[in-house]
């Protein structure tokens, strides 16, 4: 028994170090997979810093208080309430996404400027379902450069010039030709109408033109409405119309092909459609969807800008005075040279001074302010009358004073005021950091533009019509087009438009609103009567409208 315990114990001892050896490797090993897991485990990603906000209601968000309805000249309960409660960078859940609304000049300047390579347009769907896939406004890449560039190359300066103007005078006299004639007595019509007629280039009276413009009208309603494609809905219909005015711009496009066909033709129309195909090998459903979206772009906001000028001008007769005085003055030039058509550098002379009285006299040193109030929630406003704030300041008016290039004053404060085109659609293709505040890739992100031109910290009294407040250069906040690789390709049209129609209105006719009436946001800009005025002819020496409308 002694000797079989020896032979045991004996050979524990023999095997004790392999033993012991395992037991190390394992405990080693063991402790080294720990160690090393611990050691090479991610670490934890860190929460990104939002901006603050609420998500609001499932799937919808805060979506229909985005969009409700508000005056033009305002931002908006839903807007100020948010500004207020968490500063002008906050986070939303809109149009089905999750979202950073900016009222932040710096941030929505580093979008527009950034376009491309951290942001790019991200329209809704529905938007890209109306106007066509080859719509300038949801194209991105090359292929919104392309479609730019056939644009910039059409309305360049010097077409601007020789082309576009003559023409852009020659339907604004044949739209103020269908107004009253001198003695006729006063005639009341919709302004917002009439400005839409000369935008689109609608010879008065004409039976398709009219059918066209009405089409239109349903077409836009279902752009901004939801994307319900069942019979009877806005977006049903204006997928009807898209396809009325689609089957109006094809035919025009079939007659100019064939006029193009033919040898030896000297036929050239000069005009969107011509440039698009002799300029480019773009094919036949991306010119439609091309001409489709700059109706829509240049009508919209060039004719709402001109009917919001009309109806800031009317509550401000000393800008109407001093407007009618510098177009008297071109006119007085044109006679002199035996011209009764305005040449480009007509257009560049209409300057609006800050002001024009004699140095040191009292109102060289106040700066006249025109306003109009809501007083409440509904369409009831209150128009007052021209009002003087004292504004004590000895530069005030110099015969230095530097001049606004085509009547910028007066365009530029309509636009800030207006604000036609309100916020844009961006989504975020790289992680952002600004201003402390994180934005993950792959959110939406609202640069709201009517926010920045209605800041108090940057436009003194900022809900008041002062075209005399761009005496200098505008500020960099200040971007009715939009800004950076996106900027409007036809804001200069727009301009041009606008300062046409103006200097023959203030030298023609006087006006004043039928009835109250107030821009509204419904998204769109849109003036729920029309906005009906009274106009009466000027009889006067400096008239164009009698002569004929041959250029």
């Amino acid at each position: 028994m002694g000797a079989m315990m020896a032979s045991i114990t004996s050979e524990l001892l023999f095997f004790l170090p392999f033993i012991l050896l395992a037991l190390l490797t394992f405990y080693t090993t063991t402790v080294a997979q720990c160690h090393g897991a611990r050691r090479w485990r991610p670490t934890k990603k860190k929460r990104p810093n939002l901006p603050p906000g609420a998500p609001g209601w499932p799937f919808v968000g805060e979506t229909f208080g985005y969009l409700r309805a508000h005056p033009a000249t305002s931002v908006g309960r839903f807007m100020e309430q948010h500004v207020a409660r968490y500063g002008k960078i906050y986070r939303s859940s809109l149009f089905g996404e999750r979202t950073v609304v900016s009222a932040d000049a710096g941030l929505n300047r580093y979008i527009l400027q950034n376009e491309g390579r951290l942001f790019e347009c991200s329209y809704p769907r529905s938007i890209g379902g109306i106007l066509g896939k080859w719509s300038m406004l949801v194209l991105v890449g090359d292929a919104h450069r392309e479609m730019r560039a056939i644009s910039l190359n059409f309305l360049s300066s010097v077409r601007l010039r020789a082309v576009l103007l003559p023409e852009v005078e020659r339907h604004t006299l044949l739209v103020l030709r269908s107004w009253p004639p001198s003695g006729g007595g006063a005639c009341c019509f919709s302004a917002q109408h009439e400005a839409k007629k000369n935008i689109m280039s609608m010879d008065p009276g004409e039976e398709e033109t009219e059918r066209l413009r009405l089409e239109y009208i349903t077409f836009m309603k279902g752009v901004v409405s939801a994307p319900l494609n069942f019979p009877g809905t806005a977006y049903w219909k204006a997928l009807k119309s898209r396809a009325s005015i689609l089957g109006v711009i094809e035919r025009k496009m079939e007659d100019r092909l064939q006029k193009m066909s033919k040898e030896n033709s000297s036929v050239e129309e000069d005009d969107l459609l011509g440039w698009a195909l002799k300029q480019s090998n773009l094919s036949k459903e991306q010119i439609l969807d091309l001409l489709l979206s700059l109706l829509f772009a240049g009508h919209e906001t060039s004719s709402m800008a001109l009917a919001l000028a009309i109806f800031f001008l009317e509550g401000c007769p000393k800008a109407v005075q001093e407007l009618r005085e510098e177009h008297l003055e071109i006119a007085r030039r044109q006679r002199l040279r035996g011209v009764s058509r305005l040449s480009w550098e007509d257009y560049k002379e209409m300057v609006f001074t800050q002001c024009r009285v004699r140095p040191g006299s009292p109102d060289a040193l106040r700066s006249t302010h025109c306003s109009r109030i809501a007083y409440d929630k509904k369409v009831s406003v209150s128009y007052l009358a021209v009002f003087e704030r004292d504004k004590l300041n000895s530069h005030a008016c110099q015969a230095s004073l530097s001049q606004l290039s085509t009547d910028q004053g007066v365009i530029n404060e309509t636009l800030r005021l207006g604000n036609v085109v309100r916020f844009l659609h961006r989504k975020v293709i790289r992680d952002v950091h600004y201003n402390g505040y994180d934005i993950p890739r792959g959110w939406k992100i609202l640069p709201v533009l009517a926010a920045v031109h209605l800041d108090s910290s940057l436009y003194e009294d900022p809900n008041q019509f002062n075209p005399w407040r761009w005496k200098s250069n505008a500020p960099s906040s200040f971007m009715p087009y939009g800004g950076g690789p996106r900027l409007c390709a036809g804001s200069e049209l727009a301009k041009l438009e606008i300062a046409i129609f103006l200097h023959h209105l203030v030298l023609n006719f006087r006006w004043e609103l039928a009835e109250p009436d107030q821009a509204f946001v419904y998204p769109f800009v849109d003036f729920p009567k029309g906005l009906p005025i009274r106009v009466q002819r000027i009889a006067g020496e400096h008239s164009v409208l009698t002569e004929s409308t041959a250029m």
